[in-house]
């Protein structure tokens, strides 16, 4: 089997302060291959963001990585000087924020931010950029592509500027696609459009796609394989449609019981109790244990780690085996 686009082996991001250094992220690890989309879910707090931000070089200080490698491609990435690293973001990694108007710059016209991008990225002259820069709208499925280069960002909607984002992100040919929250702004018509065409990314392009979300519909429509955020570490990972059907972390069953279904009659939605700890208040042992219904002595004293239950893998000590969750 061919190596892994993406290795994230054994992250640690911390953020120093004057009573010591709060471990935000602590030994996350995960593969995606090439044309992959992996979907990275949880609570908000839970590290999904901050993981992709560590990946494309973008932690806010003073935030920083303080063990474990990232790899893409086979080259080591998070080691890099800052410099180096601004030259790979765009060309080999691409990022699509939740909120375009971070993303975009309201000074310039659309047309002028994609051909600056693309002749960034790409020996192309400018006419050559324009050009180009028609076809990516028109990929992204944005209507009067040509029009809209002497557009301005605010002259379009909300789902308009997405699909610009996102043929920024597509200008330099990444290999790889971090996607934070892309849709949670956007009405469900557009959200719908949005994780088709991230589908598509990886059908016409064999790009790889890192899809942060919170929400385990688009999970399911959209992702090969999910991994499951709790307070700074991955408790269970696998393909999605076993993670969704039987879910062997209780996290994982609370996350899919509190969706919403067709079949519901009514009632109050199934809820975890409790809330997410606080970074100076993580429990000892397993993180969720002051949640979990199937809590021990033993998940306050040990941290369990990432083990095989079925087809996916999960850090729990008393992991679900039976049937179906829902």
């Amino acid at each position: 089997m061919s190596a892994p686009l993406l290795e994230v082996r054994e992250l640690c991001v911390e953020f120093p302060t004057r009573h010591g250094s709060l471990r935000a992220l602590e030994g996350v690890s995960f593969d995606i291959a090439a044309g992959e989309i992996l979907g990275l879910v949880g609570e908000s707090g839970a590290g999904k963001s901050l993981t992709g931000a560590a990946i494309i070089g973008l932690l806010e200080p003073p935030g920083r990585i303080c063990g474990g490698q990232i790899m893409l491609d086979g080259r080591r990435i998070d080691d890099l000087p800052r410099e180096a690293m601004r030259l790979l973001r765009g060309k080999q990694i691409g990022a699509i924020f939740q909120d375009p108007s971070t993303s975009l710059d309201p000074l310039y016209t659309i047309g002028h931010q994609l051909t600056e991008t693309l002749r960034t990225h790409r020996a192309l002259s400018a006419a050559q950029a324009r050009e180009q820069a028609v076809e990516l709208l028109r990929r992204t499925g944005l209507p009067a592509a040509h029009a809209r280069l002497s557009q301005y960002p605010h002259e379009l909607s909300g789902g308009m500027r997405q699909r610009v984002v996102i043929a920024l992100a597509l200008a330099g040919e990444p290999k790889l696609i971090i996607a934070d929250e892309p849709t949670t702004a956007l009405d469900v018509a557009t959200q719908a459009q949005i994780t088709r065409l991230l589908r598509g990314i990886t059908q016409a392009h064999g790009a790889s796609v890192m899809l942060i979300t919170h929400d385990m519909g688009i999970v399911a429509e959209t992702c090969d394989r999910v991994a499951v955020m709790y307070a700074g570490r991955i408790v269970e990972i696998g393909p999605v449609r076993e993670l969704i059907d039987h879910p062997a972390h209780p996290y994982t069953a609370g996350l899919m019981a509190s969706v919403p279904s067709l079949a519901d009659t009514g009632g109050r939605l199934a809820q975890i109790e409790g809330a997410l700890p606080r970074l100076e208040e993580i429990p000892s042992g397993c993180a969720f244990h002051p949640r979990c219904p199937k809590a021990s002595p033993r998940c306050a004293e040990q941290r369990p780690e990432l083990a095989l239950v079925r087809r996916t893998r999960a850090a729990c000590w008393w992991p679900i085996v039976e049937g179906p969750a829902r």
